[in-house]
Formats: structure tokens, C-alpha cells, sequence
């Protein structure tokens, strides 16, 4: 299983960033995925999350901000977010998580950097 995450970076308050990850090694379909992250100093914690179904779960912090979607046939988790905020500085994680369809534990990617300026 192989999870690579891309689209970080450092921007000003209030502008975007589209985050991508690229599964393989098991079938995307059926899995669960979901987007996490960790600040320094803080635990690591669930951001969205979206199920083989497409239906989405947010974090109340990002709700109404940050998207997230999934293209199967590209293998593909996607984190649109907007309006970001200095409070979203972190590493953000791609995770697939296990369910009774597919994985049996959950795999994280390797992380990528956000960085958001006042």
C-alpha cells in the first residue's frame, strides 16, 4: 500500500490550496479515505473523511471551507480548501482506513506541509 500526498505550501490567509493523493497497492473503490493533520505541539486529528459511498464528514473547524472528493477511476483523494486560515498550519495526512470491504488496518501517506501566513 502506497499513499502519496502532494499540493502543500505557503500561502496568505484567505487563499487556497488543492491537496491531492495517489493510492495504490489495494483497491481504492471499496476504501474508506480521509484526511488528517498535525500542528506542532498537537495531537494529529481527523480533518475529513470521505467513504467508498462518497459520503463526507468534516471537522467543525473546516466545515464550509474544505472539500473533500475522490476520483476512483484515478486512484485519487482530493482536499480542496479555501479561505484557509492561519490555524490551519500543519502536515496534513492522506489515510485510508480499513473496512469490512477492503484494508484491514489503517495507512498513512507521508504527510505534506501547509502553511498559511497572516
Amino acid at each position: 500500500v502506497q499513499l502519496q500526498a502532494s499540493g502543500g505550501g505557503s500561502v496568505q490567509a484567505g487563499e487556497s490550496l488543492r491537496l491531492s493523493c495517489v493510492a495504490s497497492g489495494f483497491i481504492f473503490s471499496v476504501t474508506d479515505m480521509a484526511w488528517y493533520r498535525q500542528a506542532p505541539g498537537k495531537q494529529r486529528e481527523l480533518v475529513a473523511r470521505i467513504n467508498n459511498n462518497a459520503n463526507t464528514n468534516y471537522a467543525d473547524s473546516v466545515k464550509g471551507r474544505f472539500f473533500i472528493s475522490r476520483e476512483n477511476a484515478r486512484n485519487t483523494v482530493y482536499l480542496q480548501m479555501n479561505s484557509l486560515k492561519p490555524e490551519d498550519t500543519a502536515v496534513y495526512f492522506c489515510n485510508a482506513q480499513p473496512n469490512p470491504s477492503g484494508l484491514s488496518r489503517n495507512y498513512w501517506g507521508q504527510g505534506t506541509q501547509v502553511t498559511v501566513s497572516s
